[in-house]
């Protein structure tokens, strides 16, 4: 496993981080507690030291998984969570006042539920869950942040930036008090290149990478006869003729690389990696099967230039989030 540097923090965390929402049994995919818990202690094993989860997932559930492997460990896992906004809007829209998404009082009351959820003394890496550039300079939400650094319950702080608005955090960026900040990116979704990855450089900033395989569009598993589970989010995600779109989409990628389509899911990791920008890309991982899969790409290897000028032609811009 390599390490990178997660921007002004310090840390040398793993390339291939994880990422615990989906073992928190939060209604969209069900997990089992049991299998969970080994694919942690597997991925720990191949020198993974980096885990993603927050307090939405499964109402602490994913927390307190995370907690009992992180305790377990001798050597140092760091754990980023995150914080859920107080008015229950995801993503945040335009227009809303941080005193109604992140005043104060509800970070610092949020943050010690984490705490005591995981069982630590402190968290390396606390997020806001979702985020705008319009909250910036405005209400008491730093103030928390800065008291909760000085009392050593979270070393860094970092947002999750809405779901392919890779610019809403730039102004953030540039005030210099954001350490990381957690972003989807992928092979469709090539808007960090945009700007924010630059910021980021500039300015130091650790970037985490989510949804990298496009909610397992990228893996090349979906095709247009894949059914999903009653409580599993991708039966909407993917809904309509949008499987067909995906599978399309994947098919010529392989071809234009050459690959085959098995090779898809790390080929999309590699590519992710491939930017200098990146700490580290956090797919989730439920089972030993995935964990082993995923883990064998942080081997420090990179796409080729030719293959990253193919890939870049492969962008698709779209959110299939909405409704």
């Amino acid at each position: 496993m390599h390490y990178r540097t997660l921007g002004r923090t310090g840390l040398d965390v793993s390339e291939i981080g994880y990422g615990a929402w989906g073992i928190g049994k939060s209604g969209w995919i069900g997990a089992d507690d049991g299998e969970s818990l080994q694919a942690l202690h597997r991925a720990v094993e191949l020198g993974l030291n980096f885990i993603d989860t927050a307090l939405a997932y499964g109402e602490g559930h994913s927390e307190r998984l995370v907690g009992q492997v992180v305790r377990e460990q001798k050597q140092p896992i760091y754990v980023a969570t995150k914080i859920p906004p107080k008015n229950g809007k995801w993503p945040a829209p335009a227009g809303i006042s941080p005193d109604d998404a992140y005043p104060g009082e509800h970070v610092i009351a949020c943050t010690e539920q984490s705490l005591r959820n995981l069982g630590l003394e402190t968290i390396d890496v606390q997020q806001f869950h979702v985020w705008s550039d319009e909250w910036v300079g405005r209400g008491d939400w730093l103030e928390a942040v800065q008291r909760l650094k000085e009392q050593g319950k979270i070393r860094y702080f970092g947002v999750s930036i809405n779901d392919h608005q890779a610019s809403n955090a730039i102004k953030l960026i540039e005030t210099g008090v954001v350490d990381t900040v957690q972003v989807i990116y992928n092979v469709f979704d090539q808007s960090p290149e945009d700007g924010l990855l630059q910021a980021c450089q500039a300015h130091n900033v650790g970037v985490i990478v989510r949804v990298a395989l496009d909610e397992g569009g990228l893996t090349g598993r979906i095709t247009p006869d894949t059914t999903f589970a009653p409580n599993d989010f991708r039966g909407n995600y993917f809904r309509g003729d949008r499987k067909q779109q995906v599978y399309d989409r994947v098919q010529a990628i392989a071809s234009d690389l050459g690959i085959g389509v098995d090779d898809m899911a790390e080929t999309a990791l590699r590519y992710v990696l491939s930017h200098p920008a990146v700490s580290t890309v956090i797919p989730g991982m439920r089972t030993v099967r995935n964990v082993e899969r995923n883990m064998a790409v942080g081997d420090g290897r990179g796409l080729s230039q030719e293959q990253l000028a193919t890939l870049k032609k492969h962008r698709w811009d779209r959110n299939f989030y909405q409704a």
